[in-house]
């Protein structure tokens, strides 16, 4: 053998351990939650009952606490991931304590909430949805689409896809959450020009646009066609109203 195939086999031998030892997510796994989806959730509404027992959410959980998110080649691919990751350790938070009413109502002795509870073990460390939502997500990727696909099991949550999400198609499928949700969870009246709009614009509005016109602009793509032209032109006629909360759980209930 020459020096230069040596070179060579050594070199590939190399690069076959490198991969092996990367963390990442396997597509199975993205196949395990996928499938978890797809089988208990409709409408956004989640059977966790089911959910409870299916082994192929606890395993694509499992598989998460060696990948790191960091090392992902794509922000489209860290986002994905980072939502996913949040979708999941909710439902299992919520199986785990299941039945219950409401996510608040799961006990989070001497924590202010239910979200900080350490519940999701991410490459080696544990953290709070909270963590996830508010230190890596918001400040990280500076999304405001992502308040259309983060659910925390609540019935004014934005509706549960599903499906997973994915770097492909992501952007298409955080504007399809925002049509949905605006759709279902939001109301617009264009001849009084009042928006009665989610609580969770009030909360994040600045991750939105400070002022209430600069909010109406930036949802005006996508709110009901009926009213896109009046929010894209003239947001300063407009009022809001922010509608109550409805923290009751976003159980499937099953078909009658």
């Amino acid at each position: 053998m020459t020096a230069l195939a040596h070179f060579l086999k050594k070199a590939a031998f190399s690069l076959i351990l490198l991969s092996a030892l990367l963390p990442a997510v396997r597509a199975a796994d993205i196949a395990a939650l996928d499938a978890v989806l797809a089988a208990h959730v409709k409408n956004g509404h989640a059977d966790y009952a089911s959910i409870k027992t299916d082994q192929r959410l606890t395993a694509y959980l499992a598989s998460l606490a060696e990948v790191k998110p960091d090392a992902l080649p794509s922000r489209n691919e860290q986002l994905a991931f980072w939502i996913n990751a949040y979708n999941a350790f909710t439902l299992k938070l919520v199986t785990d304590h299941y039945p219950v009413k409401s996510i608040r109502d799961i006990p989070h002795p001497g924590l202010p909430s239910t979200w900080d509870l350490p519940v999701a073990l991410i490459g080696g460390r544990t953290y709070t949805l909270n963590e996830i939502e508010h230190v890596i997500i918001r400040p990280t990727f500076k999304e405001p689409r992502v308040h259309f696909a983060l659910v925390c099991a609540a019935v004014s949550c934005p509706p549960l896809r599903a499906e997973s999400y994915s770097a492909d198609r992501l952007d298409a499928q955080l504007s399809d959450q925002a049509r949905l949700f605006l759709a279902a969870k939001n109301r617009f009246d264009a001849t009084e020009r009042r928006a009665e709009l989610s609580s969770i614009f009030n909360w994040f509005a600045t991750d939105f646009g400070d002022k209430p016109a600069a909010l109406l602009a930036a949802l005006a793509p996508y709110a009901p066609v009926a009213v896109q032209k009046s929010l894209e032109t003239n947001p300063g006629q407009w009022s809001i109203t922010y509608l109550d909360y409805d923290w009751a759980l976003n159980d499937r209930l099953p078909n009658p």
